[in-house]
């Protein structure tokens, strides 16, 4: 996943002594706790895709799926598996039953420092010898073995923010994922285009405004829901509100450890022209945020509660571009249900 540490080059991990630093986004918010990553709940065994299943790139944006994207990923040859792709990581990780489904040996004693959303641990970690998904291969990967309950069944994740030269396209309606070397012209042509900002971890970065605040928005594929730091909050004086009391939700990651957060319906987001309304964002002490060093700055991870809910997504991390497509036909920009995006004459 994305190198953690500032002093690192975007696309490479960093070496600390015996142990790299890596950075997983994955992250999801539940208002009844489940069980937490690493319990001792059975874990699913991983499995290869069927050839019906392997047509279908995208998964539906629901929530039996944590409405994340899932793309078929081949390791060393063999598969495709089943991948979740996170924007907000550089490098890929897979679970210990895809490593034993491959006959790999990970290492005997943890070897990579992982950064999550919520916390860090130390995990063991395995070398893959190719990785391919679409047109992109990687080889002599060192990727950590992860599992916990933010896989959702999936056997992997693959860090799509690494993907410097390449493009990432999503239709939605059609269940579509492709990984490129650039965002189709028809795409192109019929999107509404906002230009990001590719920062030293390879994250997709927007300016952004929550009603009156300026702030950062981090685009993730990797978290079900969006999130919040506690800067944005206090900047949007939410817990001196008169009158109204947040609700709790517990937060997990790619590590063992569980982040208490609070749900606060967001005032109009505002990004180029476009408006996202009736969003509810998890604010939190996130350890991702003092990771990325945004802790002190009004930030959001804008995750696929927004995402999921457009026609298309496209981005182009090669020129630093998003690209969003309506979902709907006639006469709007975009939908206008809770959490969507929309044109500014649509806003209430």
């Amino acid at each position: 996943m994305r190198a953690g540490f500032p002093s690192c080059l975007a696309n490479h991990p960093c070496l600390l002594g015996p142990l790299w630093a890596l950075v997983a986004s994955v992250a999801f918010a539940a208002l009844a706790a489940g069980a937490a990553p690493g319990s001792s709940e059975q874990q699913p065994a991983a499995t290869t895709l069927s050839e019906e299943e392997s047509s279908l790139f995208a998964l539906p944006t629901t929530r039996d799926h944590i409405g994340r994207i899932v793309v078929p990923v081949t390791v060393n040859g063999k598969g495709p598996f089943r991948f979740i792709v996170d924007t907000g990581a550089t490098n890929s990780t897979i679970t210990p039953e895809l490593v034993r489904s491959l006959g790999l040996k990970p290492s005997e004693m943890p070897t990579v420092l992982l950064d999550g959303i919520t916390g860090s641990t130390q995990v063991s970690a395995v070398t893959l010898d190719k990785l391919q998904a679409g047109n992109l291969i990687e080889g002599g990967l060192l990727v950590p073995v992860v599992w916990g309950s933010v896989m959702a069944g999936a056997d992997g994740i693959f860090g799509a923010a690494g993907l410097s030269e390449k493009s990432l396209s999503v239709d939605f309606e059609r269940n579509r994922v492709e990984i490129s070397d650039g965002v189709r012209s028809t795409v192109r042509s019929e999107a509404f285009k906002i230009h990001a900002t590719r920062v030293m971890h390879g994250l997709m970065v927007l300016a952004i405004q929550v009603g009156k605040i300026h702030a950062l928005g981090v685009i993730d594929t990797g978290s079900e829901r969006t999130l919040g730091n506690l800067a944005l909050r206090d900047a949007l004086n939410e817990r001196r509100r008169p009158g109204t009391v947040a609700k709790i939700t517990s937060v997990f990651g790619a590590t063992a450890q569980v982040e208490p957060g609070e749900i606060w319906r967001a005032p109009t987001i505002v990004i180029d022209s476009l408006r996202i309304t009736d969003v509810e964002v998890v604010y939190g002490d996130f350890h991702v945020f003092r990771v990325w060093e945004m802790e002190n700055k009004p930030a959001m991870i804008i995750g696929m509660d927004v995402l999921g809910t457009v026609g298309s997504l496209g981005i182009d991390f090669k020129n630093q571009v998003i690209y969003l497509t309506n979902s709907t036909s006639v006469g709007q920009t975009f939908r206008l249900p809770t959490g969507v995006l929309a044109s500014p004459n649509q806003v209430r």
